[in-house]
């Protein structure tokens, strides 16, 4: 009995060889056409005598021929999930509801949801917006906010809702220029990436970020340290408004890199300012500064030498008090960024080790409310722009954000998907289905810039509309009027609470004054940050 359960794993294998052999006794007795069948049977065979005698696969040597169901399968998981299993609300990572009123959006297409909400009202953690008996209709959506600070010369008046960053080799070129294209006709910004600015960034002639991260990409000497004279050749493109320090991410926070020779094409070549077939490194840590001091005064630099442009710098939270030291030498130094944009770990990225992206870096909401307090217990929040990025698609999305501290969002997947991403999770394979994230030309030649840049206009254009709605319904005149007090959230299946006892404002310098009120441990924070290092006092 044992011995007939052994052979049973190998029935799939000798019922091929039987057809094969019942294909080749019927071509001889009957017909040719009896050969297609035979040819077919015989490479099953070939496929699973090879299966047996392999050493790789357990399962394909226990299980020969039909242990290859279990790889296609596998291959074609997500697929199968997002089309046929996955319910509207399951994130993965973003819900269809979310993607469906994005591609809506983006298309010009009805928006609107019949039969009321699919949200699960009564479940802890669901929010919402407080709204008045007496709602106010707001005809201009246009809504920006002016960043620079008290040493910048030319401050940029930016859209509260921009493209966030996404380097140009982790993107297409069809993607990065429809991207620029559509930032062009609506009128916001287009964050580079630490990819730098290249020829189709230039092509699309919208606003650009450029974001200027340990690599250095654009102002890059050969041994990879900054270069100042290539740093002012790239920052006088008048297309660049503003420059952004990236000192970590939200998916891969303390993460460096490195971008394989085999990856490194012309085009890259060009935009970063790196040779051909070298491996490139971008370390974890800056090289341009090692102190809280060090990198204030590299930021006054940075911004001397762009002519007065508005520099600031990004971050995902991690350590608080290192965010404190930095605001330490804020005030010892006088120096102070024009913009701090804050990263959630829900951020998104080409490719991440699996631990960094679900267990490393703070969420947005609790980095934004952290920078914002900090900011304002220093008594500077004024001086400094605050810019948030991290899973924002619609409206509800960038009031909860501005109502925290924000002063305005920035969107990376938002944008993708109107541009066509269908989340196939694909984008560090170079397989990706839509020409979004790959640098396969005959991919990327699906994406037709002229199309999908007025869908990325039109994307922006509707979220807008809809954010003036919400905050007309608010009875607020502006979205930076929305406040703490204006969400509600649910904490538990019976109990809510108004979101200014979650995510209070700080008192102004409370954290300069001995005699405030400890607030969430920050003040001992304070005590063992330093400006002229990393490390703590004690």
């Amino acid at each position: 009995m044992p011995e007939f359960k052994e052979l049973t794993r190998y029935t799939t294998l000798l019922v091929v060889d039987a057809l094969a052999l019942l294909s080749f006794i019927l071509m001889v007795a009957w017909s040719w056409w009896f050969a297609l069948p035979l040819v077919f049977f015989v490479i099953l065979a070939v496929i699973g005598i090879y299966d047996v005698t392999q050493k790789r696969h357990s399962i394909l040597r226990n299980y020969p021929i039909l242990g290859h169901m279990r790889f296609i399968f596998e291959g074609i998981r997500p697929e199968i999930r997002q089309y046929l299993i996955e319910s509207d609300q399951d994130e993965e990572p973003f819900s269809r509801d979310d993607r469906s009123l994005v591609y809506q959006r983006a298309k010009g297409q009805e928006d609107a949801r019949p039969f009321g909400t699919r949200e699960r009202v009564y479940d802890a953690g669901y929010s919402w917006v407080t709204h008045s008996v007496q709602p106010k209709e707001i005809h201009d959506h246009n809504f920006r906010t002016l960043i620079g600070g008290k040493d910048c010369k030319q401050p940029y008046s930016a859209s509260l809702y921009n493209i966030s960053a996404m380097s140009f080799g982790s993107l297409s070129a069809n993607a990065i220029e429809a991207l620029n294209t559509g930032a062009q006709l609506g009128g916001f910004a287009h964050d580079t990436g630490e990819g730098s600015v290249s020829r189709y960034h230039k092509a699309g002639g919208g606003d650009l970020i450029w974001q200027i991260a340990s690599g250095y990409f654009g102002c890059r000497a050969a041994d990879g340290s900054f270069d100042a004279e290539k740093y002012k050749e790239t920052v006088a493109l008048d297309q660049i408004k503003m420059v952004e320090l990236k000192l970590s991410q939200g998916a891969k926070p303390g993460h460096g890199g490195m971008l394989p020779a085999s990856k490194i094409s012309p085009e890259i070549a060009e935009a970063r300012g790196i040779p051909e077939g070298v491996d490139c490194i971008s370390p974890a840590a800056h090289s341009a500064f090692s102190t809280p001091l060090e990198m204030m005064e590299f930021i006054g630099q940075l911004r001397d030498m762009s002519g007065g442009k508005p520099v600031g710098f990004k971050l995902c939270i991690g350590h608080q008090r290192e965010f404190m030291c930095m605001v330490k030498a804020m005030l010892e130094t006088g120096i102070t960024p024009d913009f701090i944009v804050v990263d959630g770990t829900e951020g998104g990225t080409g490719a991440a080790p699996v631990e960094f992206s679900n267990h490393v870096g703070m969420p947005m909401v609790e980095g934004l409310t952290f920078v914002h307090n900090t900011l304002r217990g220093a008594g500077i929040r004024d001086q400094i722009k605050v810019g948030a990025a991290g899973k924002i698609v619609h409206a509800f999305d960038i009031a909860r954000a501005l109502a925290l501290g924000a002063d305005w969002c920035n969107s990376a997947r938002g944008f993708m998907f109107a541009i066509g991403c269908i989340q196939a999770q694909a984008c560090h394979t170079n397989h990706c289905p839509v020409g979004v994230a790959t640098q396969d030309k005959t991919r990327m030649r699906a994406l037709s810039v002229s199309h999908k840049s007025k869908r990325v206009a039109r994307f922006h254009e509707n979220t807008m509309e809809a954010l003036a709605e919400m905050t007309g319904a608010a009875a607020l005149d502006h979205p930076s009027d929305f406040l703490p007090r204006h969400l509600m959230m649910r904490q538990s299946d019976r109990s809510m609470t108004e979101g200014s006892n979650v995510y209070a404002y700080l008192p102004e310098g409370y954290l300069l004054d001995d005699n405030a009120k400890d607030y969430r441990g920050n003040k001992t924070r304070w005590a063992r940050a330093r400006a002229d290092s990393f490390a703590p006092i004690d």
